[in-house]
C-alpha cells in the first residue's frame, strides 16, 4: 500500500512538468503571430467617411491597408504632423511617395502607396514628430482603399480638458458684485513663496483671495483663520479659478504650507490691523 502511494506521487510529480511543457510547446514565432493577429485592425463599414477609412489611433496597433495595381492609396496623417521617416519592408515591388495639402496649421502630409502586382504583402512604418504608425499592406487584383486616416482620442481628450479649463478660468469668480461695494483694505505679509496671493478683498459677505495664474500648476496652501482669542482654525473655502472664496469675513488669516520649514503668509483686514496697533499703544 505504501509502495503504491509512493508510485502515485511520483507519477503526479512527473505529470506536472509535462503539463507545463505542453503549455510552453507553442513556439516563439507562433506567439508573435498570435500577438500580431490580436493587434491587427481591419477596415469596418462603420469606419468609413465617404471613401476614407478612419481608424481610431492607438499606439502599437497594426492597421490594414488594401491596395491594387495601377491604383494609388492615400495615407493621410494628422494636420500639422511632420514626418521624420518612412520605411517599407518591400521597396522593390511597392512604390511609396509623399505629398502635402493645405498650408499653415492645416498643412497635411499624405503618404502614397502603390503595388506593382496583386498578391503582395509587406509592412510600412511611419514615424512623425507626434507618433508612430504600423501599417500592414496587402495588394488585391482590383480592390483598393482610396485612403485611410485616423482620429486621435487622446488628443481630443486633452483638447476637451483644456477647453473646459479655459471655460472655468473665464467664468467670473462671483456674480452680482458691485465694484463700489468691494473692500480691498487687506494687508498681505510674511514669507514670499511662489503661491503668495496677489490681493484679498471682500464684498461685505464673502472674502476673496486672488493668486497668480501659476497656482493652478503648483501645490496650493490651506487657509487658517485666526480668531480673537488667537486660536488658529482651518476654514472652509472653495476654489474658483485662481481665487479662494471664503463664505465669511475674517480679521486675520494665514496660508500655510510645508512641514518642518513651513512657509506662512498672513492676510489681515487693514481696519482690524490698525485697531490692534492702537490697542497696543494704549496699553
Amino acid at each position: 500500500m505504501i509502495r503504491a502511494t509512493i508510485l502515485s506521487a511520483s507519477v503526479l510529480a512527473l505529470a506536472i512538468p509535462a503539463a507545463a511543457q505542453t503549455r510552453e510547446a507553442v513556439s516563439p514565432t507562433a506567439r508573435v503571430a498570435a500577438a500580431n493577429r490580436a493587434a491587427l485592425r481591419e477596415p469596418s463599414s462603420a469606419g468609413y467617411v465617404n471613401a476614407v477609412q478612419v481608424y481610431p489611433y492607438s499606439e502599437g496597433v497594426l492597421y490594414r491597408l488594401f491596395t491594387a495595381p495601377e491604383r494609388v492609396t492615400d495615407i493621410a496623417l494628422q494636420p500639422g504632423e511632420t514626418v521624420t521617416s518612412v520605411a517599407a519592408g518591400d521597396t522593390v515591388r511597392w512604390t511609396v511617395g509623399d505629398t502635402t495639402s493645405g498650408s499653415g496649421t492645416s498643412r497635411r502630409t499624405h503618404i502614397l502607396v502603390k503595388p506593382f502586382s496583386a498578391g503582395l504583402r509587406t509592412n510600412l512604418f511611419i514615424t512623425t514628430d507626434r507618433r508612430a504608425y504600423h501599417i500592414q499592406l496587402e495588394s488585391t487584383p482590383t480592390t483598393a482603399m482610396a485612403a485611410i486616416s485616423w482620429t486621435y482620442p487622446q488628443d481630443e481628450l486633452i483638447a476637451l480638458r483644456r477647453s473646459q479649463e479655459g471655460a472655468i478660468a473665464a467664468q467670473p469668480v462671483a456674480s452680482g458684485l458691485a465694484v463700489e461695494s468691494l473692500n480691498f483694505n487687506y494687508a498681505i505679509s510674511g514669507d514670499r513663496p511662489s503661491w503668495r496671493p496677489v490681493r484679498a478683498f471682500d464684498d461685505g459677505r464673502q472674502t476673496y483671495i486672488e493668486f497668480a495664474p501659476s497656482i493652478a500648476v503648483g501645490e496650493a496652501p490651506p487657509l487658517f483663520v485666526i480668531g480673537e482669542d488667537r486660536e488658529v482654525s482651518l476654514v472652509n473655502y472653495r476654489v474658483a479659478g485662481r481665487y479662494y472664496v471664503v463664505d465669511r469675513l475674517f480679521a486675520s488669516a494665514e496660508l500655510r504650507l510645508g512641514g518642518k520649514r513651513q512657509q506662512i503668509v498672513r492676510i489681515e483686514r487693514a481696519s482690524d490691523q490698525r485697531s490692534r496697533r492702537r490697542a497696543g499703544r494704549a496699553s
